[in-house]
């Protein structure tokens, strides 16, 4: 036992240097003011906060992340419910396939989409072979919401993946005994039992769908300010890092609520789960 609490001392010592102090110290600027004399206590920063100018910010912000969180549940669920029904042999080849554009740099996989939507891109070139007019994609909204798609996809497969392929088929070959059909069977017994898949894979799209801001810069050139682009631009081209901090502070409030909704609804999904047959 003693042990095994000295090899934790190198994970602690970890968590306090790059976890614990620093958010220490985010917390500490949120709530000073910087004045000539060092730091003075203050409110300041959560009071700038109620300007109704960061509040589009963070309504923008929030309606991205959620159409791309929603538009990730449609297209991922089939995604992944084919690939637990294939073959054993074939599901790791396929799963692998689906992330391999994960192992490319971040900044990488989102810049190849401005060559993709880009006036002379690949699209509109595609395009032009069947004699349609360029299209204006790039540096819009639906260029960014596509962007968190692409980029945050694979977080929405894999857990949905992991609840499928652990499912009994026995309870699905049940429900088709007792006279269920093939959509009774989805929304009766596949779909419950798949919820803490679903409810992870919201919490991993939406997390880091809502704090992005390359997406938005590279994408949406700037002209779409979101709740990462505010953040980093008060750190490093205004140089105010108290209200940075605010707004950060803020946003890790949002995420924690948001954790503990979908937290909520997973234990439930647990609870009931045995009792939503018929």
């Amino acid at each position: 036992m003693k042990r095994k609490s000295i090899l934790a001392y190198p994970y602690i010592i970890w968590s306090a240097i790059f976890i614990v102090i620093p958010l220490i110290l985010v917390v500490f600027f949120s709530f000073t003011r910087e004045v000539d004399n060092g730091y003075v206590f203050s409110l300041a920063n959560y009071k700038e906060l109620m300007d109704p100018i960061y509040w589009k910010v963070f309504l923008r912000s929030i309606i991205l992340a959620g159409g791309s969180t929603i538009i990730c549940l449609l297209v991922g669920y089939p995604v992944a419910y084919i690939i637990a029904k294939m073959h054993v042999s074939k599901r790791g080849t396929l799963i692998l396939l689906f992330i391999l554009p994960m192992w490319m740099n971040f900044l990488l996989r989102t810049y190849a989409w401005v060559a993709i939507l880009g006036k002379n891109g690949l699209l509109n070139s595609f395009l032009g072979i069947f004699g349609v007019q360029p299209v204006s994609i790039l540096y819009t909204n639906f260029a960014i919401l596509l962007g968190m798609v692409y980029n945050f996809l694979p977080f929405m497969v894999l857990p949905i993946y992991t609840s499928l392929s652990k499912m009994d088929n026995d309870l699905i070959n049940a429900a088709h005994d007792l006279g269920a059909n093939t959509i009774q069977v989805f929304s009766k017994v596949i779909f419950p039992l798949s919820l803490p898949g679903v409810i992870s894979g919201i919490t991993m799209v939406f997390m880091p769908a809502v704090t992005t801001f390359a997406i938005s810069r590279l994408l949406g050139g700037g002209k779409f300010m979101l709740i990462g682009d505010l953040i980093e631009q008060q750190f490093t081209v205004v140089g105010d890092w108290n209200f940075g901090s605010a707004v950060s502070i803020f946003m890790m409030i949002v995420i924690l609520i948001s954790m503990a909704v979908m937290s909520k609804f997973e234990d439930e999904s647990d609870k009931e789960g045995g009792g939503l047959l018929f």
